[in-house]
Parts: structure tokens; sequence; C-alpha cells
């Protein structure tokens, strides 16, 4: 069992280093992954080699960067300023308003950022000063909106998800292609149980309708932003010609394999990109300086973000190459547990440690196996994978939190203390009970 010994410790170093050093993620999975090559033997040299090396050229890493800046490029270029203010439009003036274009803002930049502090800080920064005005206590608005950031794990293509397609554990037993759909449904679960959280927190405040003062008519919204909708459209590009019909038209017209030829994973962030530097083209830079100074100012995010994905994945390699993931596999149904016990055990696993730790560096630690125990069980590999990157999810919704809580928690500038029973109760217990009955297949995907 030195597979399993070899996550505690792995595990142990990882939160010891984040909560009592209190030093940064990247930090800690650079540690986690040294600590783990003494148990991989007289090979650990070679093994740590080829496991990082392994991570550094594959490219669900170079996507993780794409996204990283698409998600820059777009606040900079305005283009999200933009979408926020179509959604105001709409839906602001009605009882509650900031408080649904919070949530519906944070669903539809989860399906294309995928960072939660990002989006916290996006839509927060936006919806939380509205929310106040509106009569929204500050504890609430903060947990509404770290609560929300969740669903830039729930929807494809995050960061999460490409660590667990792309690990040796589950890469074998899932192809991203046949991921993405169940994902969206169950993103869209994760959605509908935001919506009805909105509801309540609304219900229970004493909430008005915003004053058109502090939106724009949606004459004007629409005229500034309706581009901005072009960038759920062109994500459907790739998708559509690495599947279905046109697949195979295009295979036999250039008598190749399109869906092997096209990387859907390479593709998505390049067709965001294009798209969004020509939706924010008027304030980007214009100069060779310019943009080296744009370039410069992005760099923070990628020295986090960057460092936490290529020891993520190099850490999950090690931990393959110790056996681990038939060892817990074998721990886990050696217990005989039921389908539905077995689920919420593994969904207790992953959300206890995705409370230090983001749903990127959870999804390396325990997620892959979870996969793999749950594919064991029976469960059919999609319905797996999707269930345990739900229980992922909860990053800012069970103490301490992570960033996207103390991002919103600053914006409105209240004690995260005071927000952790509304995230237990009305988030990660709720994402749990989604994620259990997704795996057991009452909630369809």
């Amino acid at each position: 069992m030195i597979g399993i010994w070899a996550l505690g410790a792995y595990l142990a170093v990882i939160l010891l280093w984040t909560t009592l050093i209190k030093r940064s993620v990247g930090e800690a999975m650079i540690m986690g992954f040294l600590v783990i090559l003494p148990f991989t033997g007289a090979a650990a040299a070679q093994i740590g080699w080829s496991a990082l090396y392994s991570a550094a050229t594959d490219e669900i890493v170079y996507a993780t960067m794409a996204f990283v800046f698409m998600g820059y490029l777009l606040d900079k270029g305005g283009v999200l300023d933009r979408l926020i203010d179509l959604l105001n439009s709409l839906i602001g003036g009605v009882k509650g308003g900031p408080a649904w274009v919070s949530t519906v803002a944070s669903a539809g930049l989860g399906g294309v950022v995928h960072n939660q502090a990002a989006i916290a800080a996006t839509v927060g920064s936006v919806t939380i000063p509205w929310m106040e005005k509106s009569r929204l206590d500050k504890p609430a608005a903060a947990t509404l909106v770290a609560g929300n950031a969740g669903m830039g794990i729930t929807f494809p293509f995050s960061a999460s998800m490409f660590v667990l397609v792309g690990s040796a554990t589950v890469g074998p037993l899932l192809n991203i292609n046949a991921l993405v759909l169940p994902l969206l449904f169950g993103g869209l679960w994760c959605f509908l149980h935001r919506l009805i959280v909105t509801w309540l927190l609304i219900r229970k405040s004493g909430m008005a309708p915003l004053d058109p003062a502090h939106r724009l008519s949606v004459r004007a919204a629409f005229g500034q932003g309706w581009a901005t909708l072009l960038l759920f459209v062109v994500v459907a590009i790739p998708l559509v010609i690495t599947s279905g019909f046109l697949t195979s038209a295009l295979s036999d017209w250039t008598g190749g394999d399109v869906s092997k030829s096209v990387s859907v994973i390479v593709w998505i962030p390049v067709v965001l990109l294009i798209t969004g530097a020509l939706l924010g083209r008027k304030r980007l830079p214009r100069t060779g300086r310019d943009w080296g100074n744009l370039l410069q100012g992005s760099a923070p995010r990628f020295g986090i973000v960057g460092v936490t994905v290529l020891f993520a994945f190099a850490g999950a390699n090690a931990l393959a190459a110790t056996g681990l993931p038939k060892q817990m596999t074998a721990l886990l149904n050696g217990l005989n547990l039921p389908l539905w016990l077995l689920a919420i055990l593994i969904g207790l696993i992953v959300i206890a440690v995705a409370a230090p730790l983001s749903a990127t560096a959870t999804m390396a630690a325990v997620g892959t196996v979870g996969v793999a125990a749950l594919v064991a069980a029976g469960v059919p590999a999609t319905t797996a994978a999707v269930a345990v990157l739900i229980f992922s999810s909860c990053e800012a919704a069970v103490p301490p939190g992570g960033a996207p809580l103390y991002v919103a928690c600053g914006i409105a500038d209240v004690n995260p203390l005071k927000t952790f029973a509304r995230l237990l109760t009305h988030y990660a217990l709720p994402l749990l009970v989604i994620g259990v009955l997704i795996t057991l297949g009452i909630l369809p995907i």
C-alpha cells in the first residue's frame, strides 16, 4: 500500500504548506511532488524526470495557460464588462435583480473563464455594491458571489477537467470529447441549484428592484454588448468539427481522422482568444511597447496557475507510478460499500481536500482516484468524472475556503467567518447531493 502512504504524505505536505506555513499553493504542489519521489524507490530520479517532462509537454498545460490569458484579455478589452451590462439590462430591474445578474453572469463567465477567483472578482466588483444598495446584507452578498464562482469548474473546459482527462489514471478510461456534453448538463444542474439559492436569499432579504440609474437600457446594452454573445457561439466551432456528421464528412474528404487531427483542447482557447481580441480591439494596445506592458501585467497569473497545473500533473504522474490508483480502488472496493455510500464517501474526501486547496490541485490529488473507484464500481466513466468535478467545485464553500471566498469578502468588506455557515448549507452540502444523485443516475446527464 505504498501508494496510499505516498498520497497521505503528499496531502499532508500540501495542507501544512498552505495552511500552517501559509505559503502559495504553487509552492505546495512543488513540495508535494518532491515528497512523492522517495516512495517510488530506487528509480525515483528517473520517475521524477519522466513525470515532470510528461507534464511539461502535455497540450493540456498549454490549454490551461491559454485560458488564463484569454480571461485576462477579455477583462482588459472590456468584453466582460459589456457582457455583465447586457445581463443587467435584461434582469436588473426585477426584485433582487443584482443577485440574479450575479448568478447568471457567473454561469456565463464560468463557461468561458473557468477561474473561480477571476469570476468572483469580475462579477463581485460589479454586483456586490449593487446588491448592498438593494438591501442585501454584506455576508449574503459575499456568500452568493463566492458560491457562484464554483460554476467555473462545473462547465467545460476548466483546468480541473483537463487535469482529470490528462491524468495517467483517468486518461485511458475517458475521451475528452465524450465528457463535454455530460459535463455541460452537470453544470446546468448546478446552475439550477444556484438559481434556487439566489431565490431563497432574495426572499429572505428586503431587496428591491434596482434603480434604473444603475443600469443601461436594453437597447443601449444590446447596442454595446450583443457581440459578446459570440463568445458562446465560437466555442461550438471546434466541437462541431470534431463530432457528429461533419466529422465523418471532413474525414472522408481529407482521408484522415479529423477528430484526432483537430484538438478541441488546443483550438477552443485559440478561437476564444481571436474572438476576444476582435471584440475588445478598441481598448487593447496599439503599439509593441503597450502590448509588452499588457503581457507583463498578465505574468503573475501565469506564475501561480502555471506552476500549480504543471506540478499537479507531475505529482499525479508520480503518484500513478507508485501504484496508487489500483491500491486506492482496491481499498475502496474492498469495503464492499453500496454505490450510494461509496459516492458519498468519495464526495466527502474530495470536498474535504478542496477546502484548503484549489479545485485543480484537488483533482490531481484525489479526483482521479475517485473517478477510478467509481468506474470500478460500475459507474460510466463520464458520469463518474462529472460527479467528481462537481464535488471539487466546493473550493470556496468549505472552511477555510479558497481564493474566491476571500476575493468576495474583500470586495464586500466582511469577515469570512460570517459566510461559512451559509456556504456549507447553501452550497457544499447541496453540491454533494447533486454529485451523488448524478452518480446514481437519478439526475440524468
